[in-house]
């Protein structure tokens, strides 16, 4: 089938990183997308060689409204251009219409999940939109994750990797990833990794910049070593997941791809003004924690929590081998679930 995925690029890179996995999971499953995308610049290093069914194009003001496909999804709310909308209302047979919606562990999640919204007004009265929620649990559109994708991660060697980047960790070190917005608390993590030989390694942007400050205003711990990271596509980039101990990533895209990674990981939330961030915080960790030993509940709790400045207590890292065997756990508990990409192909093929 021939899809028409519309992505607004607001901040980030969050956005066009979700909406560029899944169009390539939808292409490498023998599927048209036309990637509809305001901002595209992250793709030169994020996807420099594209990706085969996939085709990227501009989303400006002045965008000639072509034929739409059939199924049209807009990623986040994003509305598609009002002259799009009408064509797909006025086709004999419209296509089906899909808001992708942001990825949450909440309750609301489940009830929202496939819901229809007819459209009563504006152009594209008379159709439907659909709801689709990404999620955790049964009853939602689960997760991005590719055909083969854990038979790769079993597969790969993550020191021989570092090694030939250049990023060989010392004997003894852990191996540790930065992804993090402006204003984390860096100058707490550095203190927090030095109890232990660590090397860390930080991505470009804002990583980057918060470490700076933090060695503006400190030291380097002696048992750590920094290193800055070139920009890096996305398959390198779950590589780096991959390969480290330790994974702090940020917003919705590295969120899930360190759990795919089976490693211990920290989120940083993107963070909302009303606080509405600290309760999807807690919904998620709610489900990971489950069957969690109370030391361990309240260390990961206080150590996520600290990371999204929710409290004022220190960052501490909890003892390696339980936090590991929950987040495998974790990982095992998702995995029986049917992907996004394959909910989706499922959704379409019943409409039709």
């Amino acid at each position: 089938m021939r899809w028409d995925l519309f992505c607004r690029v607001i901040d980030n890179f969050g956005d066009i990183g979700v909406c560029w996995r899944l169009a390539c999971d939808l292409g490498a499953r023998g599927q048209t997308v036309r990637l509809w995308i305001d901002d595209p610049s992250a793709l030169a290093w994020m996807a420099p060689a594209g990706a085969p069914g996939v085709e990227v194009l501009p989303w400006t003001d002045c965008t000639p409204v072509p034929e739409p496909g059939d199924v049209v999804v807009e990623a986040f709310g994003c509305d598609p251009p009002p002259a799009f909308v009408a064509r797909m209302a006025h086709r004999d047979k419209p296509p089906l219409w899909i808001n992708l919606e942001y990825l949450s562990a909440e309750a609301y999640v489940r009830r929202s999940h496939c819901l229809r919204s007819p459209q009563l007004s504006g152009p594209g009265q008379g159709l439907d939109k659909w709801f689709f929620y990404p999620g955790f649990e049964a009853g939602t559109g689960g997760l991005i994750r590719e055909p083969g994708l854990m038979d790769e991660r079993r597969r790969f060697d993550g020191r021989a990797w570092l090694q030939a980047r250049g990023f060989a960790p010392r004997p003894g070190e852990r191996v540790t990833s930065l992804f993090c917005y402006a204003g984390a608390p860096v100058g707490a993590l550095l203190q927090a990794l030095s109890s232990a030989p660590t090397l860390l390694l930080v991505t470009p942007g804002a990583a980057t910049q918060a470490l700076q400050a933090a060695l503006a205003r400190q030291p380097v711990p002696a048992a750590l070593r920094c290193i800055a990271l070139p920009w890096l596509t996305q398959a390198d980039y779950d590589r780096l997941l991959w390969a480290c101990d330790l994974n702090f990533v940020r917003g919705e895209d590295s969120f899930v791809r360190a759990q795919w990674a089976g490693a211990p990981f920290v989120w940083q939330i993107y963070p909302q003004h009303d606080a509405a961030h600290t309760a999807k915080l807690d919904a998620f960790l709610g489900l990971m924690l489950q069957g969690a030993d109370a030391g361990l509940d309240a260390a990961v709790r206080g150590l996520w929590r600290a990371w999204n400045g929710r409290h004022d207590g220190p960052l501490a890292l909890p003892q390696a081998g339980p936090w590991q065997t929950q987040v495998l756990h974790w990982r095992e508990r998702l995995l029986p679930q049917p992907d996004l990409g394959t909910q989706l192909l499922e959704f379409v093929a019943e409409w039709r």
